[in-house]
């Protein structure tokens, strides 16, 4: 499926490597791949595009010719490893038509927070960000406890209904720049800018106690006058760039770790990848579903 690249500065790099503007997940790219450059030329009034090769192994094609820079035309083709890019000079109503579809495609459409491969692209972005300006941050992975609980007892109507308004209580719950998203079924993620542990801990704990605060509608189908809220809770596992580990992915795997670590001890609490490097881990207090 095509996914639209907006050439928003004036030099937009791809390849493998994490401080890649473009990242690419494909063995055959080089770390630094290609770069798209744009111009203003003064005597047009208009804005003149062009791509270099960086000295990738596997090279660049443009329209099927390796090249080492060359001018770019509206519906040239680029071969890149085994991605195809196609180059396309767009209107403002074919830019806005084409940032709407990509708004579709990078967002869940029950709750609106990110899917889970554009959650990957964002922290990938962050990670190489906070690499190089020595910037912490934190991962946490969410889970909602006894989910099924709720399908058996309302329907799935309700558990649709409660997924798309814990995706609200989240994203209300953490910072405006924080980054949230559904990874599927009733598991969340998100990534905390300039976070440390403490202060992971810290926003973890907001979104768990708005999570347990939060009454849910629990109005059935087949009574819509009768109605009636349900309440239900979060575990969330934590990890930490870089204490824990530098690599985005893993850091994941860790605060997922943490995640079942929380399941284990009892639902309804915080945990930590490294509880030694977060000293305000507990045990909180569980509340019952209703």
């Amino acid at each position: 499926m095509a996914v639209p690249i907006p050439l928003e500065r004036s030099q937009v790099t791809i390849g493998r490597a994490l401080e890649a503007d473009v990242r690419i997940n494909d063995q055959r790219a080089s770390r630094l791949h290609a770069r798209i450059n744009s111009n203003h030329d003064t005597l047009t009034d208009e804005t003149v595009y062009s791509i270099t090769d960086l000295g990738s192994t596997n090279g660049t094609l443009l329209n099927g010719d390796l090249i080492t820079e060359a001018p770019l035309s509206d519906g040239d083709k680029i071969v890149i490893g085994d991605n195809l890019f196609r180059f396309d000079m767009l209107d403002e109503i074919d830019r806005e038509f084409q940032q709407q579809i990509h708004r579709l495609l990078a967002h869940d459409e029950l709750t609106g927070l990110l899917t889970s491969k554009s959650f990957f692209s964002e922290l990938r972005r962050e990670a190489a960000r906070a690499h190089s300006e020595a910037r912490p941050f934190c991962v946490l992975m969410m889970d909602l406890d006894h989910f099924k609980e709720v399908n058996d007892t309302y329907g799935h109507l309700v558990g649709s209904k409660t997924l798309e308004k814990t995706g609200h209580v989240i994203k209300q719950a953490l910072r405006a720049g924080d980054v949230a998203a559904r990874f599927g079924g009733e598991e969340f993620a998100a990534f905390l800018l300039d976070a440390n542990y403490a202060q992971g801990l810290v926003a973890a704990e907001r979104v768990r106690v708005a999570i347990a605060d939060h009454e849910f509608s629990a109005t059935r189908q087949d009574s819509p006058d009768a109605a009636a809220t349900h309440r239900i809770t979060i575990s969330i596992g934590v990890a930490a760039f870089p204490d824990d580990a530098m690599d985005p992915i893993q850091l994941v795997e860790l605060a997922d770790s943490a995640l079942y670590r929380a399941k284990r001890d009892g639902r309804n609490r915080i945990c930590a990848y490294r509880p030694s490097l977060a000293m305000t881990e507990g045990p909180l207090p569980a509340r019952r579903t209703s």
